[in-house]
């Protein structure tokens, strides 16, 4: 029997968004494109905004956030969000407010939702791990770098979508100003591959089914750079590897049940 399903929207600077469906509950974490552009993407994974039982979000950045009102209004979504995001966002008018904290897991229908913080230049920016009570998916995306927590919570997973979002010898000749590249290549900006590598080879990875690379640079990197870096160091795993692309998203993943 199948468990925790999930699906990406897009992944990239263009815009995030992913569908955690467990049950009767379908959770968007994040929506950085536009209501019909969601909608659309939607489709294609045979819901609607009508399926939708709420929103997490990650934290305030377009890309990630952009969308998040809109949506929420035309279809009354609650809004699951840090009380730093919400007034880092310009306290949105939303149709229900659910501030939670970083380090405090909670309940939406079916699923467990353990958030945790992580190193952001953003408000109070966390990311999440999915759980039916016996299968767990991680998000990771938009970290500077990789703390000690963040490596707890992301241990011993089912499934993970590990940010890969550039190459720092791409980062540097590519065609960037200094100042973002030093952004998004400094402690509060995105993991490179190789961080991203470091962080899946110091955890336990013996339960896990699915491995999704997101949020990957368009401009700062390229598939075969992420294939490589990982590859290098976890040939096994880069064997397995999916890419979650910007442009059409990525298709139902699904896990299966341990007991």
């Amino acid at each position: 029997m199948a468990g925790l399903r999930f699906a990406t929207l897009g992944s990239g600077s263009r815009g995030n968004a992913t569908v955690v469906r467990c049950g009767r509950t379908t959770v968007l974490m994040d929506c950085g494109f536009a209501v019909n552009e969601t909608l659309r993407r939607l489709a294609v994974l045979g819901l609607t905004g009508e399926d939708l039982c709420a929103i997490v979000v990650t934290h305030e950045h377009g890309d990630h956030m952009g969308g998040v009102a809109r949506l929420a209004r035309r279809f009354k979504l609650p809004v699951w969000l840090t009380a730093g995001t919400y007034r880092g966002a310009g306290t949105p008018k939303l149709p229900e407010v659910r501030l939670f904290n970083p380090h405090e897991a909670f309940v939406i229908g079916d699923l467990a939702i353990q958030p945790y913080p992580v190193p952001h230049d953003a408000r109070e920016p966390c990311q999440f791990v999915f759980s039916d009570g016996d299968q767990r998916l991680g998000v990771l995306s938009d970290a500077g770098h990789v703390t000690p927590h963040m490596r707890r919570c992301l241990d011993g997973l089912d499934a993970l979508i590990l940010e890969f979002n550039h190459d720092p010898g791409l980062l540097a000749a590519g065609p960037y100003p200094p100042e973002l590249q030093a952004r998004v290549g400094g402690q509060l900006g995105h993991l490179n591959n190789h961080q991203a590598v470091e962080l899946l080879a110091g955890v336990d990875r013996q339960a896990l089914q699915h491995l999704i690379a997101g949020h990957i640079s368009e401009k700062n990197n390229s598939p075969h750079h992420v294939r490589q870096a990982l590859a290098d160091r976890l040939p096994a795993e880069a064997a397995e590897l999916t890419l979650a692309p910007q442009d059409q998203g990525l298709d139902w993943h699904e896990m299966v049940r341990h007991r």
